[in-house]
């Protein structure tokens, strides 16, 4: 068994690479822009080699991606990057690509499957049976862990599409579904919806409640489908002072005293932020390199 794992955080703008040791400390790092797949993957196959000359050496490789992925063993594009809006990447044979070139075993699963996977086993949704990540950035992703394990279904979880309706007069931007969480709450919806990006809007804007109660509805809906213990609300958009409050509150008027929660159990404790912060994705990919 070598020293060393190679993880993998690829996402539609970088790619982050690192090498880690057993004990997950990181002892190489580099970010690599997400061009076209050939560039790309030619810098990141670039970096890997490097980090084996300097004695890092791996034999196993995790690969936190950014999707639709294709997971099925039994497929014949299985480990390929399926149909996505990021340009020149449908259809990219990610995971048998790298494998080849690195002489490595990949372990290939989506970001938010990843980051999921890595706050269970060390951040704020460990000891729990079910539990959700979701980020809300550029776009929004969610990832579920089942008793320790990503779930996996038809395809993958997809919660960003998740279907939530106009909001207060407000249509969603998703140029699939208008209304559902991406199209009415990520970062790109924000700024198309109000006309400056997110960070600009001023925090007594109107955007801000709109915000909480599409992120309060998606809460709702994870808590009625999953029973999740804990919700972990990540990305950046999360970095809004008050929002994750403001969730809390618009989550509870909408559950309206249904569920009977245990004595225990409060909002503040099921709807958190990342215990990891911005590591959960090269984590991630950690995890999914040693945990299979």
């Amino acid at each position: 068994m070598t020293n060393y794992i190679a993880a993998i955080e690829a996402g539609g703008t970088k790619f982050n690479c690192a090498v880690l040791d057993r004990s997950r400390a990181i002892v190489s790092e580099h970010r690599i822009a997400t061009t076209t797949p050939e560039q790309t993957l030619s810098e990141v196959v670039a970096f890997f080699n490097t980090q084996r000359e300097k004695g890092f050496d791996f034999a196993q490789m995790g690969v936190a991606s950014f999707g639709p992925l294709d997971l099925h063993p039994e497929s014949e594009t299985f480990g390929f990057i399926t149909a996505t809006p990021k340009p020149h990447w449908s259809n990219t044979d990610l995971a048998n690509h790298l494998a080849k070139a690195l002489d490595c075993r990949v372990t290939l699963d989506t970001d938010v499957n990843g980051a999921a996977l890595a706050e269970y086993l060390w951040g704020a949704a460990q000891n729990t049976k079910v539990s959700v990540y979701v980020t809300i950035g550029t776009g929004v992703g969610g990832g579920v862990i089942v008793n320790g394990q990503p779930l996996h279904g038809l395809i993958h979880p997809e919660v960003g599409h998740m279907y939530i309706g106009d909001i207060d007069g407000i249509k969603g931007a998703c140029p699939f579904h208008g209304s559902c969480v991406e199209g009415l709450a990520s970062g790109t919806a924000m700024r198309e919806i109000w006309g400056v990006p997110a960070e600009q809007l001023p925090s007594d804007h109107r955007a801000w409640q709109v915000q909480a109660d599409v992120l309060a509805a998606m809460c709702h809906n994870l808590m009625m489908t999953l029973s999740a213990e804990v919700i972990v609300l990540g990305g950046g958009v999360m970095n809004k002072p008050g929002l994750l409050e403001n969730v809390r509150r618009s989550l509870a008027k909408r559950l309206a005293n249904y569920l009977q929660l245990p004595k225990s159990t409060s909002l503040e404790q099921l709807i958190v932020l990342p215990g990891l912060a911005d590591k959960a994705g090269i984590y991630g990919a950690y995890a999914l390199a040693t945990s299979r």
